[in-house]
């Protein structure tokens, strides 16, 4: 049995493939003042997604990543989780009725203390060599947990302004 078994195709083809959904974190910035995160998540198929951080102290991050889902509730809830070249760990939970993205975010010291190092778009290889070199910054106790909600404002199907990717690019 594989460790990480594949979201049933059928209910993964008809809940999130080619899904495409912005959403706002209503947050606080570092010195505690109100902030609006902006995200952008493709679900591009069932191996990967396609993001871009529009707002936060993220933002200017376009990445892609190799993915695991897990379907809670069909039609309702879905887990999405990867790791980052960056050996941040990311998972999401999209609530689909309710319109609302769930995170934990378990940042690698190298990508939060490094913010601007995490920039750029992960198809130039200067980016994702920088991004890669992150991962080894600090240990693994040293990360950042970060526990958010957002709410979508846009949820729809297709690339929208994404770019799409070939399945042979490397993802860490």
């Amino acid at each position: 049995m594989p460790i990480n078994p594949p979201a049933e195709a059928s209910t993964f083809t008809i809940d999130l493939s080619n899904r495409h959904i912005i959403y706002d974190y209503d947050t606080h910035d570092r010195d505690g003042n109100p902030d609006k995160w902006r995200y952008e998540i493709w679900f591009y198929n069932a191996d990967r997604v396609i993001y871009v951080i529009h707002g936060g102290p993220m933002a200017g991050r376009k990445n892609y990543q190799e993915v695991t889902y897990q379907c809670i509730r069909p039609g309702e809830l879905w887990q999405c989780n990867w790791l980052e070249e960056t050996g941040t760990i990311c998972s999401l939970v999209f609530d689909i009725p309710r319109g609302l993205i769930t995170t934990l975010l378990g940042f690698s010291r190298g990508h939060w203390e490094g913010d601007g190092v995490a920039k750029g778009d992960k198809r130039e290889g200067k980016d994702l060599e920088r991004w890669r070199g992150l991962a080894g910054v600090g240990r693994q106790s040293e990360r950042v947990m970060l526990s958010e909600r957002a709410s979508v404002v846009e949820d729809f199907w297709g690339a929208g302004e994404l770019e799409g990717i070939e399945m042979d690019w490397p993802t860490m």
